[in-house]
């Protein structure tokens, strides 16, 4: 049993390392961006919060076992493990069950995402293209 374990481990180690590369890559790509002070490249771009925006803070809240600020933060957090657990075991799922379950995660973020936009007391998702760096730098070049 131990060395069937073994070489499953051995003939994974490739995607394993791959996996591991990916998110060091992410985890330094994020740190980059926290220390710049860039934050969420998207929103820093163009001044327009994503439909993931306060998801970073949402996990954070719910490691602290701060239920209510985790909602408040992204509403959507509490799905995440849900999704993250669909992508580990996509090829044992059903091709067309994988899609559906895709499409309503989709679906659903960007509900939410119109719902917080429209949200006048919001003050997570935010529309300032103005303030972006694209908007900035065409006014700086253009004016």
């Amino acid at each position: 049993m131990l060395q069937r374990t073994w070489n499953l481990i051995k003939s994974k180690k490739k995607e394993l390392l791959s996996a591991i590369g990916a998110i060091l890559a992410v985890v330094l790509l994020y740190a980059f961006f926290h220390v710049s002070g860039i934050g969420c490249p998207i929103h820093y771009a163009t001044g327009v919060s994503c439909p993931g925006c306060g998801m970073t803070r949402a996990a954070f809240a719910l490691l602290r076992f701060h239920f209510a600020d985790a909602f408040h933060y992204h509403p959507l957090v509490y799905v995440m493990p849900l999704i993250v657990l669909i992508f580990l075991i996509k090829r044992h799922i059903p091709k067309r069950l994988y899609q559906i379950l895709i499409f309503t995660f989709i679906l659903l973020f960007v509900t939410i995402y119109l719902v917080r936009m429209c949200d006048p007391t919001n003050d997570i998702v935010e529309f300032h293209p103005e303030q972006g760096f694209i908007f900035r730098t065409i006014k700086y070049f253009f004016t």
